[in-house]
């Protein structure tokens, strides 16, 4: 603070006696106060605590200004720019004209009234000289050093940076008008961008750019008078055809931000621009920069473009059209509302600039960029899509020739016609009626996969367009190259053929099934179409690639809705003629049947097309899939995915048999309970052959539930084995209480969770508390993010549920003594034990007693277990007689009492 109050009085010493002093004197004073001022700045970190800055800046800008005159005066341009450089750099010491510069410098960039000094001293008017010169005649350096570039740097920083400040005021701007200067620069960019200064090239587009968002009504008159935008498009036209792509934008960028920023003053320079071809100069110049390496000129090309788009919207006059919507429309469409005050289109000449570029060029990244524009001009208001696609078509014509142009603009062309649809909730139904010729002439693959999907994205958003591309022909088209497909499929069952399905071609199989897909989900209308073509037969050849096979089940499944007996043949007879190493199609099948049986509709047709013995035959061909260890073909399967396997078979038995009396005593009836205990016991984790078990003294004796969570929630070891019949006992456990069908009954988990191995020595893994998990391969989410319910609570009541399924436990009856390893005698007796005591359990409500003694099956049950029976000493005596004397209350059947 005191040495500023120091230069203070200093300098208001220097006001006192300059009046009286020469001009060289005084000039030598203040060229002498200037170094103090410049230390005080450097030692107080940039604050500047002056009271007469604004007359400090006037003085030294007014020197400035005067020094510059003086070394440009009366000499020829090139000796008056080595003047000129030789008076603002730093040569060793410090110079009077660069101690001046960094004066200026300094003073410019503390406020606004100082600058206005500045301004009026008419150095704006010097300096564009100065730019000028430096930019006009580039120095032919011989030998000047590393030191000299980087003062020539420094001072090239200082000096644009004082103009930038100067120029964003208007009061700057109105003095350059009268130094002639201006118009000489913009005409000098258009004409000598090959020949001029290279490193003041970015600069003095810097210093123009700033000139041109400051420009005033009288800016204007002034380039309009002097003709500067006709002459600047009369060289570029002329650097066109010289000049590399990037150099011309560089150029033909300065001359269109005058045009553009002054739009909003006046529009007196875009018309002198149109007025001069100035479009046409646009077209070439863009079209110049095909083949253009990517990030080469981005800068100033975009910038054009981005000038370009914006000059759509500068119009006197709004754009009248009549508005031509074609029915039918999406329920919530509403043009009257679209209509806004927003920036809409009024300048179609600027836009058919941008669409004569897509038309003419094959260019990916130039296309690329007018997709953009058009995205953007969109955005702007919603009405600029109805205005140009009623007056230029753009999008209409441009899906004719979207095939010609490389994949990425094709793929960024359809998302645009998607956001029509999805953004404008408009229908466009002339473009859409040319994508699909695009797709019934497939001249180029991966255009008609794009442009397909695109409608399938459309399909998705609402059900008019399963309307609209059944009435327009897409969905016939579809099923008739579909069934092209399926035969060239049949025909080449078992071999492979070089390139058959490979690729694009088999990528747009997969894409024309969902769409078809698509188009009949929640459209009966559709769907009969489809049955009509006779196509069903065509449609489940696509099952057995997996690729396929989600697409293909969806539409069997719309099928479903008008014959469950179709749908129910065609998977009934997938299953039971799939090998045992598909597995993938087996689950996927069974799934899809899952679906269907959610309606009690589908049981009927489920049973008389012989589903349940078509699910009985998936257990009998499993059979040894569970031993330990694995051998054959379920060695590499991997146990997790068997019994998932399992699982959902048991799962589409109980769903078929839910709710439906006459399912469930055909399927008593016909002894298939006992079909699948014998299935279930030949898995391989169950004992098969016969053995006198020897009755122990058990060391402890836990619950079932306890042998659920101590099999899988702990770190006790368990053999595989008996991991594995636990599993399916849990399984027929929530098939007795009818549960095992309902998905409530597992959690879904987030997909991070750690998959299960597919080691079979591992088999379903614990990943937290209470997790039992499998292996799911091919789906979303893996096996794992499925998991039981472990609510303690839950486990007690569904102890307490009465039984549904009496056959079911008759099962588990029967695999009680197969419930047995050798060399695992304490283990397996006291597992045997466990459930035995929880059938008994099961059967101690007076519903359950009065179920299972009604079904007519008790008889099986002591058949199963006669040994136990007749030993008192073996140990499922005492739990199987608890049973039964559970039932004695109940009418017992003949055959049970003999």
């Amino acid at each position: 603070t005191l040495q500023w109050e120091t230069l203070g009085r200093q300098f208001v010493e220097y006001e006192q006696v300059a009046p009286f002093l020469i001009p060289e004197e005084q000039q030598r004073r203040l060229l002498d106060f200037l170094p103090l001022f410049l230390k005080a700045w450097e030692e107080s970190a940039g604050v500047i605590v002056f009271p007469n800055i604004q007359l400090l800046a006037s003085e030294v800008s007014k020197l400035l200004t005067k020094e510059i005159k003086r070394n440009l005066n009366g000499k020829p341009a090139e000796e008056a720019r080595l003047a000129l450089e030789q008076l603002l750099q730093q040569k060793g010491e410090v110079e009077d004209g660069h101690l001046l510069l960094k004066s200026v410098y300094l003073l410019s960039q503390t406020d606004l009234r100082t600058m206005w000094n500045i301004i009026g001293s008419g150095l704006p008017a010097a300096l564009m000289q100065c730019l000028y010169l430096f930019f006009t005649f580039p120095l032919k350096k011989t030998s000047d050093d590393e030191k000299t570039s980087e003062d020539d740097t420094q001072t090239q920083e200082m000096l644009v940076k004082i103009m930038l400040n100067m120029y964003r005021e208007e009061q700057a701007v109105e003095e350059l008008l009268a130094a002639d200067k201006l118009q000489s620069l913009i005409i000098a960019t258009a004409s000598l961008w090959d020949q001029c200064s290279h490193s003041w090239k970015v600069p003095t587009g810097r210093v123009l750019r700033t000139i041109s968002k400051t420009q005033t009504k009288n800016s204007i008159v002034y380039l309009q008078a002097v003709d500067c935008i006709k002459i600047a498009i009369q060289n570029l036209f002329k650097l066109a055809d010289t000049l590399p792509a990037c150099d011309v934008c560089e150029a033909a960028s300065i001359v269109l931000c005058f045009v553009k920023d002054s739009y909003p003053i006046s529009s007196a320079l875009l018309t002198e621009f149109e007025n001069n071809d100035g479009y046409q100069l646009l077209l070439k110049i863009l079209l110049r920069c095909e083949g253009l390496q990517q990030n080469e000129g981005d800068l100033y090309l975009d910038e054009i473009l981005g000038m370009l788009t914006c000059l759509t919207t500068c119009g006197k006059t709004e754009l009248k059209v009549s508005g031509n919507i074609v029915h039918p429309q999406l329920p919530h469409f509403d043009f009257e509302r679209t209509r806004s005050s927003g920036m809409t289109v009024k300048n179609l000449q600027a836009f058919q600039v941008l669409q004569s570029i897509f038309q003419k060029s094959d260019d990916q990244h130039l296309c690329g960029r007018i997709l953009a524009a058009i995205g953007t001009i969109w955005a702007w208001d919603t009405v600029n899509f109805f205005l140009l696609e009623w007056t230029l078509q753009p999008m209409n014509q441009f899906t004719d020739i979207i095939h010609f142009k490389p994949y990425p603009v094709q793929v960024q062309f359809f998302r645009l016609v998607e956001s029509i649809v999805l953004d404008l909730s408009y229908v466009p139904h002339e473009i859409l009626k040319k994508v699909q010729y695009l797709i019934k002439e497939n001249i180029v693959p991966f255009c008609t996969l794009t442009a397909l999907q695109c409608l399938l994205s459309m399909t998705k958003k609402d059900l008019l367009f399963s309307d609209i591309f059944r009435d327009s022909g897409l969905l016939g088209l579809l099923l008739a190259l579909l069934r092209k497909q399926a035969k060239i499929l049949r025909k080449s069952a078992g071999t492979h053929l070089p390139g058959l399905e490979e690729g694009t071609e088999k990528e747009l199989n997969a894409v024309m099934l969902k769409m078809v897909a698509a188009l009949t989900v929640g459209s009966v209308r559709n769907t009969v179409v489809l049955k009509d073509y006779g196509m069903v037969p065509y449609i489940k050849i696509f099952l057995d690639d997996e690729c396929y096979r989600s697409a293909t089940l969806s539409i069997l499944e719309q099928l479903s809705v008008i014959n469950y007996e179709e749908y129910m043949s065609i998977i009934i007879g997938a299953l039971c003629s799939s090998t045992q190493g598909e597995l993938h199609l087996k689950l996927d099948l069974l799934k899809s049947l899952l679906r269907i049986l959610e309606s009690p509709k589908s049981h009927s047709a489920f049973r008389t097309c012989s589903g349940f013995n078509g699910l009985l035959s998936l257990l009998s061909d499993m059979e040894g899939a569970l031993q330990d260890p694995p051998s054959g073909l379920w060695a590499a399967v991997g146990q997790n995915c068997i019994l998932e396997l399992v699982f959902y078979t048991l799962q589409g038995i109980t769903a078929a048999l839910h709710l439906d009396p006459v399912n469930s005593n055909f399927f008593q009836r016909n002894g298939l309970f006992e079909k699948m205990a014998e299935d279930l016991g030949s898995l391989g984790c169950f004992w098969t052959q016969w053995e006198q078990q020897i009755p122990l003294s058990l060391e402890k004796t836990r619950t079932f539930a306890e042998f659920l969570d101590a099999a899988f929630c702990s770190s006790e070891p368990f053999p595989m084995w008996l991991k594995n019949c636990i599993w399916i006992l849990n399984f027929l456990d929530h098939m007795v209480k009818g549960t095992l069908h309902l998905e409530s009954y597992f959690k879904e988990r987030k997909p991070e969770i750690r998959e299960a191995s597919r080691d079979h020595q591992e088999g379903p893994q614990a990943q937290e508390e209470h997790p039992v998990t499998f292996k799911r391969p091919g789906n979303k989410l893996p096996a794992s993010a499925y998991r039981l319910w472990g609510n303690p609570e839950e486990k007690c009541e569904m102890r307490d549920c009465a039984i549904v399924h009496p056959g079911a436990v008759c099962v588990m009856v029967r695999l009680l003594p197969k419930l047995y390893k050798e060399g695992h005698s304490q283990l397996s007796q006291e597992i045997q034990c466990a459930v035995a005591d929880h059938i008994q359990s099961l059967v101690k409500s007076e519903k359950s007693r009065q179920v299972m003694c009604g079904s007519g099956l008790l008889s099986t049950i002591i058949t199963s277990c006669q040994d136990a029976f007749r030993n008192e000493s073996h140990p499922l005596h005492l739990p199987l007689t608890r049973v039964f004397e559970k039932l004695a209350s109940q009418a017992i059947e003949p055959d049970v009492l003999r």
